[in-house]
């Protein structure tokens, strides 16, 4: 069959105006649900890298969604998350993100149908500019409608 393309969204940015802190109690209660105690000199759990960029970046995951003509409600699906850490997350530092989307490609998948795949990158930097991280992002876009 032949489908309409996917939407030119490659290169939209995704850069944040709203800087994100990651407060030490909620650090401490996230650590200890992992079973770990927090860093006693001021460093954030890991995994703040997906919660601070997806929370700071320019986007909610609705809007995301919708940059690429998709309906949230639909399901969204994480297919992968890599990060590059320059320096450790700390705890009530500001934190700012930019970022954009790399490309949205439209599949035809035997499990799930059509479907378009959304990859972003999205850097997290301290207030001196420097990058503290950079993590990319790819999500399944299921195009059910489409078919």
């Amino acid at each position: 069959m032949d489908y309409p393309p996917a939407p030119a969204v490659a290169g939209t940015s995704l850069d944040g105006g709203t800087a994100y802190i990651i407060d030490p109690a909620e650090n401490a209660a996230l650590c200890r649900s992992t079973g770990v105690e927090p860093a006693s000199d001021g460093t954030a759990h890991p995994s703040y890298y997906y919660i601070a960029t997806q929370v700071a970046m320019g986007q909610t995951v609705a809007g995301l969604c919708a940059l690429c003509e998709f309906d949230v409600g639909q399901g969204p699906m994480m297919a992968s998350s890599s990060v590059s850490f320059q320096t450790p997350l700390r705890t009530g530092v500001p934190y700012r993100v930019t970022g954009e989307i790399s490309s949205l490609t439209r599949k035809s998948s035997r499990k799930l149908g059509l479907m378009d795949l959304l990859e972003y990158r999205l850097r997290l930097h301290s207030a001196d500019g420097g990058v503290v991280l950079e993590t990319t992002n790819v999500w399944v876009l299921p195009r059910r409608e489409l078919m």
